[in-house]
């Protein structure tokens, strides 16, 4: 029987939340809105930059392709790094620390069922590049370069150095220990892979970065880990099927993003994601890229002003209930809180008896650290719910391929509403790319020279304002 993910949006609603919840005549208010933004996301399935929503269904020859690559890798190298930024890098990230033990690296290559040690370089800190060549041997190392265009300032910055390291070293033979995943067509990457002999992977058109994690750029460093991709394509696949009703009440992706967009209307302008288990940490950087990146927009499809979106923050639970949950409780009503619970962990540790007199402890003695932490989310989400503060709970059965497949696919598919609901451009983002530019410019990219002038031509900042 399939696990299914459960979406509680009990604490969302009026009936439970009081004067700061939604109601029912809410959501009832904009039902051919909502019937309209599932229609347009419907309708552009496969379509333009939702390529990734038919992912789940179109990769069986290049899965085979990359099981086999997976295993090349672990048979012949120590350490498997991805040298990405962006979804090329938090995906896999993600997908690694809740599917893998939490100390992986630490453990001795039979208790990490043979995979490699794995690292994601994901920025261009010099200090952190020194730091991985101080524990990776790169004789025993498989890079993993990752970027569609090749022209990615990050990634390519540190592809010219390990390509240096490597081709200094070993020669012609340095191809053997790189993998690019790029397209298949256009862009600097493919062009150096076929110069260079290097194996390849391909990022399928409509795929943008904060959406790639289900195609090679997240299938094969997962495969090398030795996580069974074919499941969590199992689960995207059926989390895609199980969202196909225009009517948000049996539909919980267009549910979610239904309430996420009232919210929105009510002035919060904050969506906080906060997993009650350390192997789901990273799925919250990963989603605070989609729904920032997505959301995040000036103008909408008619070329408006409508400056939208959620600031998206990441929690840990327990973790921030010490640091963050303060402002959650007695804040300001702009957040919504998005819990994910985790209904049976993959182990249990039994709290021992001790401290019998002193009852402060001894209370705790003999529970499990699963009922503690389970009933911490709940107690939390109660202090909130009595406090009048938006929050919700997406509930895994417990954590692995297929559960993990589907949460990863609800979050594209409630993007994608949220998105058609807001009558935004989802897929683009030219906020980051005016940002890129400035540094293309700033360098003396060619082909930059106007935005080189304009830089040039700024106000100089005033001393006055330096301390």
């Amino acid at each position: 029987m399939t696990q299914k993910i459960i979406f509680d949006y009990n604490n969302m609603m009026a009936d439970k939340l009081g004067a700061h919840g939604i109601t029912a005549s809410d959501i009832d208010k904009i039902a051919p809105q909502i019937k309209s933004a599932f229609d347009t996301v419907m309708s552009e399935k496969g379509k333009g930059m939702m390529g990734w929503s038919d992912m789940p269904y179109n990769q069986g020859e290049i899965v085979q392709e990359i099981l086999e690559t997976a295993e090349y890798v672990r048979a012949n190298f120590e350490y498997f790094v991805v040298l990405g930024i962006g979804g090329s890098a938090l995906g896999p990230i993600a997908v690694f620390q809740a599917l893998c033990h939490l100390h992986h690296n630490d453990l001795p290559k039979a208790k990490r069922g043979g995979a490699p040690k794995f690292y994601v370089e994901d920025n261009v800190d010099p200090e952190r590049m020194q730091a991985l060549l101080d524990v990776i041997d790169p004789e025993k190392t498989c890079f993993n370069v990752i970027t569609k265009s090749g022209a990615t300032s990050e990634t390519m910055s540190q592809y010219l150095i390990i390509s240096d390291i490597l081709e200094k070293a070993y020669g012609t033979d340095a191809a053997r220990h790189i993998i690019a995943t790029t397209d298949s067509k256009k862009g600097n990457l493919i062009k150096i892979a076929r110069e260079k002999g290097y194996r390849t992977f391909y990022i399928p058109d409509g795929v943008g970065g904060r959406f790639s994690e289900i195609c090679p750029v997240g299938l094969l460093p997962a495969a090398v880990l030795g996580i069974d991709i074919r499941e969590m394509l199992a689960g995207c696949a059926y989390m895609d099927e199980i969202c196909r009703d225009a009517d948000p009440r049996r539909n919980m992706a267009l549910m979610a993003a239904t309430l996420q967009y009232i919210a929105m209307q009510k002035g919060c302008n904050v969506t906080v994601c906060m997993p009650y288990a350390d192997s789901l940490k990273y799925i919250s950087d990963w989603f605070c890229q989609l729904w920032g990146e997505s959301l995040g927009k000036r103008y909408d499809k008619e070329g408006k002003e409508v400056f939208v979106g959620q600031t998206p923050v990441k929690s840990l639970g327990v973790t921030d209930q010490h640091s963050q949950v303060q402002l959650y409780a007695e804040g300001p009503f702009d957040k919504v809180i998005t819990f994910i619970a985790v209904d049976k962990y993959r182990t249990d540790v039994t709290i021992a008896e001790g401290c019998a007199d002193i009852p402060d402890v001894h209370f705790l003695c003999g529970h499990t650290m699963s009922e503690l932490i389970n009933t911490e989310r709940r107690a939390t989400a109660y202090a909130l719910t009595k406090a009048g503060k938006l929050n919700h709970t997406i509930i895994l059965p417990e954590v692995n391929a297929h559960t993990l497949g589907q949460l990863l696919y609800f979050f594209m598919l409630e993007t994608a509403f949220a998105g058609a609901l807001l009558n935004i451009n989802t897929f683009n983002q030219p906020g980051v790319e005016e940002g890129k530019n400035a540094t293309y410019a700033m360098f003396g990219r060619v082909g930059y020279e106007t935005k080189k002038a304009e830089l040039d031509s700024a106000p100089q900042d005033s001393a006055d304002y330096v301390l």
